[in-house]
């Protein structure tokens, strides 16, 4: 019999063959002695018998309104929900028997408390499912067990993530507790608890059989009318091109027979590239191995609760009257080349990778060292969650993606799926899964799809710090003041595939380096790596120690003058003869005023929620003098965007456009221009000096905008501010934006200007009240909601995407707004944190910063009223507002207004 010591003493002894994380290696197995069961801990699978029928198990219909491919968690809670949703012609594909792929061997473990708001929901509606709403709806127990959930912190850093854990899980009515290591050994016996700092137990977290919960889902969806086929691949899609260009699904073909239908759900695991492949639709995963072992019995560890070593990178399940043990290696292998015959199969456990997660478990429960082992598990895995629809071709959604997480996700994820087919958008905010989060050039770019799946496997239990950034896929978009702010310091972020400047290191350059897998696979570790060095500092929920630089960029904004590198804006525009059209129907401000003005606007969908928040510049008709200028015989306008959702944006207007039957062109200029935005008082006297035009208040008013000369190179520039200052942007055409800088700063010298950040932005913004999608600024969130009515055309009577919405809101009054609060006490916040109103919890922060100029941290959260009320200026003004961080309390402030300059006058230059 092998057992879990003499593994772990083994593999230390044995010669490690170097992996390379660029070519295939076929799975070893090692163990004191072979491990002669391969096989799942679960008593009941789908894995059909021997000579069982190849054929459909039911004849295919002729058409359906969806096909959902795949019959793992997320293709049947899909289905599931697409058919309470009442959308009953529906049929789900499964080339093999359900859960076939990967399902059937998923660990099944649900956690209850994510570093997410939408992640929790999620989560609480997939235990609602499995725990309750099915087996009333089937009479059927889906196999949940609920023996409670504990997490491990081995170090202050690791518990204070679990406090704010628990923070937020208040917020929800989820029941938590942080638990000392003695507390902890009551709990669990058979723990070791001499290097532990504290556990969060969480009593109500469990565990779901995939087998069971499947069948019953693919039940209840079937009494409501949905078809669920097994045994029959898919062997392509049929897509079709319209005139415009526009492509749309229009069959799915199989050996068995073809499906109309205009729409399709990818929810094929592992298999989703190619899938994706059929349709001309890129999808971004990787495959690799994940393996877990099941333990032979242990005495005493029944009806012990799940448990999660984060910084062992182990979990160890409750299996009865034994363990299952697995966990996320830094060395994960990649799975080369998916085979498509690959059904309830299994690989070869390598011993060589899965001995640290051996290691990590026996440190926590030695009584594991003498026990042998049952079996080993070692399937395929993919990562991370894909979901929407592709920006290729409309009609094809993705629901893949999960890596081990799609039973635990896939209810809620399942119900999100089922909402976007059928109204064209999620409930929730499902930006941080959507498919449209990346840059269409990084989706097939085999690098970045590499190193972006191995980090985020690799660091899947690290610590969820505010500030961290990627180390993989790095320096895939640079613009032209890349390398001259590289040399002045800058320690840059990754947002979209750019690297955008974050804050100025006064000691000198930090750049970003290739990457190294973090040592794995025999790659060389970079070394003297001094933005990594700068990256772990931030490892903190305590001021990071460059708290002061970015204090210094925001104070020499606002008492003096700061350029900011804001290059990564998407910068599109729109034109043709319904163009005009197309922009008062998207944007919720009136855009159309006269040519050279330039408005702040909102984009919704048809629920009235925020897809986007952008600038607007009405141009001249004319010759085009690209890139500052298209070529257009009537209407035209520039949007500027955030460069961060620059490919959802884009994907929205397109949609929206495509829908609306407009005729119009949206072009994207982002890459041949730079923009740099120069803010604060003496922002004027600067720029005075480099552009060739009259800068006064008469001259040059708020929100509007020209073509000018700057140091003999033309640019576009634009009165506008997202700090609350007096300011400029200037956008430039790629090979004019060096000049142009140079001759700024050159400008500004005796001014004192300086570079400044994103770092800066966010504090200088959230002081001002401006709001960052994304953030306090969702999908989710209607601008009524937000504080953004005055974005909102709803005195005139052109119609928008989402005006009834609002208009029903505004007439019903607001259940839910948008509140600004300031802290007394200088402690760090950085949103999560819980918002309590006279004892109650109403609302979490969403977005945290401190305001240097103020002097007090600030928040952003989303309040409601516990008693269904409306939530009026007297509810906010009566009320005692606390909130809590990692626990602990601190009363607040609660403001209708930003503290900062409320009456607006800074950003038109009054500063007496």
């Amino acid at each position: 019999m092998a057992f879990l010591g003499g593994a772990v003493r083994r593999v230390v002894s044995a010669v490690r063959p170097p992996l390379s994380p660029l070519c295939h290696r076929n799975a070893r197995f090692y163990s004191s002695e072979p491990t002669k069961e391969k096989s799942v801990p679960y008593e009941k699978t789908l894995k059909p018998e021997d000579g069982a029928s190849c054929g459909p198990t039911k004849p295919l219909p002729r058409s359906a309104d969806v096909v959902v491919i795949g019959g793992g968690s997320l293709g049947c809670q899909t289905i599931y929900h697409l058919a309470k949703m009442g959308m009953t012609n529906v049929v789900l594909l499964e080339r093999d028997r359900l859960t076939a792929g990967t399902t059937w061997h998923t660990a099944g473990l649900l956690w209850q408390l994510r570093p997410s708001d939408v992640e929790v929901e999620l989560l609480a509606h997939t235990r609602n499912v499995v725990s309750k709403d099915l087996e009333e709806e089937t009479g059927l127990h889906t196999g949940w067990i609920q023996n409670g959930g504990l997490f491990i912190a081995s170090n202050k850093q690791r518990l204070d993530e679990y406090k704010r854990l628990m923070s937020l899980g208040k917020v929800y009515g989820i029941e938590s507790h942080v638990l000392s290591p003695a507390e902890t050994k009551d709990l669990y016996p058979l723990m070791n608890v001499d290097d532990l700092y504290g556990t969060l137990y969480v009593p109500k977290d469990g565990t779901m059989d995939p087998a069971g919960t499947c069948t019953t889902l693919t039940r209840a969806a079937s009494s409501r009318g949905a078809m669920v086929i097994e045994n029959c691949p898919v062997t392509g899609i049929k897509v079709q091109t319209d005139d415009l260009g526009v492509k749309t699904v229009k069959a799915v073909e199989t050996p068995h027979g073809t499906i109309e239908t205009s729409c399709v759900v990818n929810c094929a695991g592992v298999w989703a590239t190619q899938l994706g492949e059929m349709a001309g639709v890129k999808v971004p995963l990787i495959a690799m191995h994940h393996a877990y072992v099941v333990t032979e019995r242990i005495e005493g560890i029944q009806n012990m609760p799940n448990v999660r070593d984060h910084d062992a990178s182990v979990y160890l399940r409750l299996q009865g009257d034994a363990l299952s043990v697995g966990g996320y290696e830094h060395n994960p292998i990649f799975w080369e080349e998916v085979s498509d015959k690959f059904a309830f199969s299994l690989f070869d456990l390598d011993w060589d990778v899965f001995m640290q997660h051996i290691e990590g478990a026996i440190n926590r429960v030695p009584a594991l060292e003498q026990t042998g082992i049952k079996s080993t598990v070692c399937g395929p895995a993919d990562h991370k969650p894909l979901m929407g629809e592709a920006p290729e071709v409309r009609g094809f959604f993705l629901g893949c993606g999960f890596n081990s997480a799609g039973m635990m996700l896939g209810g809620g994820c399942g119900r999100e799926l089922a909402h976007w087919i059928i109204h064209g958008r999620p409930e929730k905010d499902m930006y941080g899964y959507d498919i449209r989060r990346f840059h269409n050039s990084l989706t097939d770019n085999k690098r970045w799809i590499r190193e972006r799946s191995h980090e985020s496997y690799a660091k899947n239990y690290s610590v969820v710090f505010p500030f961290d950034e990627p180390l993989a896929s790095r320096n895939m978009r640079k613009d032209p003041f890349h390398q001259v702010l590289t040399e002045q310091g800058c320690v840059f972020q990754e947002r979209h595939g750019w690297e955008r400047p974050g804050w100025f290191n006064k000691d000198g350059p930090a750049p970003v380096k290739d990457y190294d897998y973090y040592g794995a696979y025999e790659m060389r570790k970079n070394v003297n790596y001094k933005y990594k060095e700068l990256l772990g500092k931030e490892y903190t929920f305590d001021f990071p120690p460059h708290h002061d630089a970015i204090k210094n960029e925001c104070l020499s904004c606002r008492h003096g003058v700061a350029v900011f590198n804001m290059s990564y804006f998407g910068k599109f525009y729109l034109t043709g003869p319904d163009a005009k059209k197309g922009a008062d129907w998207l944007f919720t401000a009136d855009v159309n005023k006269k040519p050279g003005s330039t408005v702040y606007t909102c984009m919704l969908n048809k629920r009235g929620g925020v897809e986007a928040d952008l600038t607007v510049s009405r141009l001249e008709p004319g010759a085009g003098n690209l890139p500052l200028a298209p070529e257009s015989n009537g209407d035209a306008y520039y949007l500027a965007i955030g460069g961060g959702i620059a490919e959802h944006s884009w994907n929205h207007i397109r949609s929206v456009l495509q829908d609306q039957g407009f005729r119009c062109q949206l072009t994207d200029y982002s890459e041949d221009m730079g923009m740099i935005s120069i803010q604060g008082p003496k922002s004027r006297e600067v720029l005075q000096e480099v552009l060739d035009t009259d800068l006064s208040d008469e001259a040059f008013p708020f929100s509007t905008h020209k073509v000018v000369s700057a140091a003999g190179h033309k640019v576009r520039a634009i009165r506008l501010s997202f700090v609350g200052e007096l300011g400029w942007e200037l956008h430039i055409p790629r090979n004019s934006c060096l000049p142009v800088y140079y001759a700024v700063m050159a400008a500004g010298a005796k001014h004192g200007i300086i570079n400044s950040g994103y770092r800066a932005i966010d504090s200088l913004s959230i002081e001002k009240g401006y709001r960052h999608w994304h953030a306090d600024l969702r999908p989710d969130d209607t601008p009524l909601e937000a504080g953004l009515a005055f974005t909102c055309k709803l005195k005139s009577s052109l119609l928008f995407q989402g005006r009834d919405r609002l208009e029903k809101q505004k007439k019903e009054g607001l259940t839910r707004r948008i509140v600004c609060f300031t802290t007394d006490e200088k402690v760090p916040l950085f949103g999560l944190e819980a918002i309590f109103r006279n004892g109650i919890p109403i609302g979490h922060l969403r977005r945290a910063d401190y305001g240097f100029f103020i002097d007090k941290t600030i928040g952003y959260g989303y309040i409601h009223n516990p008693d269904a009320g409306t939530v009026s200026a007297d509810f906010i003004k009566s009320g005692e507002f606390t909130l809590e961080r990692m626990g602990v309390t601190y009363k607040a402030k609660a403001h209708l207004k930003s503290p900062f300059d409320p009456e607006n006058k800074r950003v038109k230059g009054i500063y007496t």
